[in-house]
């Protein structure tokens, strides 16, 4: 007994795996494939050195013997003038007045040169980079004697693998059947005698 429900058990278990199984793959024929394609800009930098001429000042040294000289000489001068405490006055604005001179003097011709001197300069722009990307295959197939459209990343070949489910169509089930009254010998109901069919 214990054999024959064991066995009863594994055949139904058997039969419920086969029942689930419904979806297997096969194989369609591909009809055409068309690449999708889109186009992208990815911008990229490119720089280049330019040359740049510039003027450069250069100051000049500046001597300071001709402010020495002139001070010397115009203090002796202004020494020469006046007495007393007027003296020594005029000697200090003679000294100052030398000095202030022979600077000119001295440094007339030091103002100073301007000259050329050319240096890089690196320049960079950004310039439209436009490609045109293939992002994916828009593949026309026929299974049992129907086609279908699908996108796909590659192109497939000349067959395509498909995925068929096969299922029942519960728009077609029957409504179950209301039960009848049974009304038993010469058309009587009672409770012994009604049953259901």
């Amino acid at each position: 007994m214990r054999r024959l429900i064991g066995l009863s058990v594994v055949m139904m278990m058997a039969s419920g795996s086969a029942f689930a199984e419904g979806e297997y793959v096969d194989r369609a024929r591909v009809i055409s494939v068309a690449p999708q394609v889109q186009r992208v800009n990815q911008p990229r930098q490119e720089c280049h050195t330019e040359y740049v001429r510039e003027s450069v000042y250069e100051p000049a040294s500046r001597s300071n013997t001709g402010a020495v000289v002139g001070g010397v000489a115009g203090g002796l001068l202004g020494s020469t003038i006046g007495r007393g405490t007027g003296r020594i006055a005029a000697a200090a604005v003679g000294a100052g007045l030398g000095a202030i001179v022979g600077d000119r003097v001295d440094n007339q011709d030091t103002a100073g040169n301007a000259r050329s001197v050319t240096r890089p300069v690196e320049q960079c722009v950004m310039v439209d980079q436009w490609q045109t990307v293939t992002t994916g295959y828009l593949v026309n197939y026929e299974y049992q004697g129907r086609q279908y459209s699908t996108l796909m990343d590659r192109d497939p070949g000349p067959t395509l693998d498909v995925s068929v489910m096969v299922r029942p169509q519960l728009s077609q089930t029957q409504a179950p059947v209301p039960p009848v009254a049974w009304q038993g010998p010469a058309g009587r109901r009672n409770g012994h005698e009604r049953g259901y069919w």
